[in-house]
């Protein structure tokens, strides 16, 4: 039997490209959608009437300005999704353009962080 603590801690240790990757990979091997589970517990939770209370779960980083350094935010762009160049400079490009939707704090936190040390300005929603 697998050690689930183990595990628990080597998942700890992946960045954010790293963890995206895994999620890509497990999709892929087993056939089914990470993002299932949270529209289904979201669509359980809102049906209630909600509680204004809640914390929020997933965010959506979004890049409000390139800022002077574009060849910077386009690396850092490109390391944190995994897109091509052309991809990585269109989003980089286009104010109001989702880097990661529907993220943990965590993930969300970090790739704010490594775009903001890059020089761009970004928004967590």
């Amino acid at each position: 039997m697998a050690d689930i603590g183990k595990i628990k801690d080597q998942l700890s240790e992946l960045t954010v490209l790293e963890a995206a990757e895994l999620v890509t990979m497990l999709e892929e091997e087993w056939g089914v959608s990470a993002a299932a589970p949270v529209a289904v517990a979201a669509a359980a939770a809102g049906g209630d009437g909600g509680d204004a209370g809640e914390a929020k779960t997933e965010f959506n980083v979004v890049i409000k300005d390139t800022g002077p350094k574009k060849i910077e935010v386009i690396k850092a762009i490109r390391a944190i999704t995994s897109l091509g160049l052309k991809d990585a400079k269109e989003m980089a490009e286009t104010a109001g353009g989702i880097i990661l939707e529907a993220v943990g704090k965590e993930a969300a936190e970090e790739a704010k962080k490594q775009l903001e040390e890059a020089g761009a300005t970004v928004e967590l929603t």
